[in-house]
């Protein structure tokens, strides 16, 4: 099966990080989130994909190039004008089209077996099946709703008309298998989105739409909130995902478990680090620095006496000497 992995977004609930660094080069336990979603399909045999840029592209592309290095092959789609989920499905038609594909969300982190949702589509002869996961979301006021079958009978949004009764409802995670019908659905060379425009049409008509139940862990890291967390539950092993690689001797520094700390950091032994922060490459940590719950990205200078908590600091940031820095999100100038 071929796959699309939908990367284009700005990532303006991240912002300022996002301004100068694309989305999906945003790290996550110290590599960029769309590298986790390329191991994520080539860990299940899934290792010809496609995926679509608009934001700052070429810092992308320089990282990841053909995919070679990373043990797949990827086709680039750069959206001069961005084309929303939907427009940029249908800009990739010609590398997708001739059997079912799956797409999905470039930060969207989930211990699923794609290979049961595959069967799962086929077994119900689905012409689009969608990954749903129950639980509080922004859609909890107005979730996904399925009937006994598994059949999605409504979606955000969308007036119901004769909905069915059920308590079955759910949340859309951003992973989705589709038959190459689906492009009938999608005009070409314009903005539209799937949840908006596609989706509730091809219900509307009748097609076979279903809603496969994910009961394991999944989260949206689109957002400070939610970028925090995936770095919790990493550390603490929620998660069937596992660090690439040990921590970095933090020397005699004191360490309060779990942190993470990336190659050739500098850390002063009086330092205090943890519990929950993460250290990327290269990060200079001085005299009697504490540092709490808070993910620091590469190249990171913390100055004598800072305190940061609960934060997260992009490439490049310094905190001058005695600084206090609470609930803060930090990117250098470019």
């Amino acid at each position: 099966m071929k796959a699309m992995i939908l990367a284009a977004g700005f990532g303006t609930r991240l912002r300022p990080l996002t301004l100068h660094t694309p989305k999906p080069m945003v790290p996550v336990m110290n590599r960029p989130m769309l590298e986790h979603s390329i191991q994520l399909l080539r860990g299940q045999g899934i290792n010809d994909l496609t995926i679509n840029l608009h934001h700052l592209p070429d810092k992308v592309i320089a990282h990841f190039r053909e995919g070679g290095g990373f043990g797949v092959h990827i086709n680039w789609l750069k959206e001069e004008a961005i084309l929303g989920t939907a427009g940029g499905i249908k800009n990739a038609q010609k590398f997708l089209e001739g059997a079912p594909f799956l797409v999905m969300n470039s930060d969207v982190f989930a211990d699923i077996d794609l290979k049961h949702v595959q069967a799962f589509h086929e077994e119900k002869g689905a012409v689009l099946t969608l990954v749903l996961k129950a639980g509080d979301s922004p859609e909890a006021c107005d979730p996904i709703e399925i009937d006994d079958s598994g059949r999605i009978v409504h979606m955000p949004g969308v007036p119901s008309k004769n909905t069915p009764d059920t308590d079955h409802r759910y949340t859309f995670t951003g992973i989705q298998v589709m038959d190459p019908r689906v492009f009938d659905y999608m005009a070409e060379g314009v903005f539209s989105g799937t949840t908006t425009d596609v989706f509730p049409q091809m219900i509307e008509d009748g097609l076979p739409v279903y809603g496969y139940i994910h009961e394991d862990y999944w989260i949206d890291i689109g957002q400070p909130a939610s970028y925090h967390r995936i770095h919790r539950d990493v550390l603490d092993g929620t998660t069937r995902w596992r660090l690439p690689e040990p921590s970095a001797d933090p020397g005699r520094a004191t360490i309060i478990p779990p942190v993470h700390i990336g190659h050739e950091c500098t850390i002063a032994e009086s330092a205090r680090l943890g519990p929950y922060t993460v250290l990327g490459d290269g990060c200079v940590i001085g005299e009697n620095v504490t540092v709490d719950n808070t993910v620091c990205w590469r190249g990171i200078t913390l100055e004598a006496e800072a305190r940061v908590t609960r934060s997260i600091l992009g490439d490049g940031v310094t905190v001058s000497t005695a600084t206090r820095c609470e609930d803060a999100v930090l990117a250098a100038k470019a």
